[in-house]
């Protein structure tokens, strides 16, 4: 496993908000919600689609391509055509930044 990296600054990533940040070569999709921050990989495993592109609904982002549904919090597949959940990983704030630690 990786250690905690900076992903952006939270003044970046509004309440409601979500954005695509790159950290060691990975698409996080990144998102603020209920006053916390969420990261799973910007990949639906439908299709290999990008996720965070879609529509976010609660805590759940419904991708763009064929609309099936993830829970942010944790990377599980809600609805068809995915069958297969999608990485989530670990979110930490300290100060001002907000910090990913990536999953294997």
């Amino acid at each position: 496993m990786s250690d905690f990296e900076l992903a952006v600054k939270a003044a970046e990533l509004p309440a409601g908000g979500k954005k695509v940040v790159v950290i060691d070569d990975r698409l996080v999709a990144l998102f603020h919600v209920g006053g916390k921050y969420y990261a799973i990989d910007d990949v639906c495993t439908h299709d290999g689609g990008p996720l965070a592109e879609g529509t976010l609904d609660g805590f759940e982002i419904i991708c763009p391509r064929h609309g099936a549904r993830f829970d942010i919090r944790d990377g599980r597949v809600l609805s068809m055509p995915a069958t297969k959940d999608t990485v989530s990983h670990e979110v930490k704030v300290e100060g001002e930044n907000v910090l990913v630690k990536l999953s294997d």
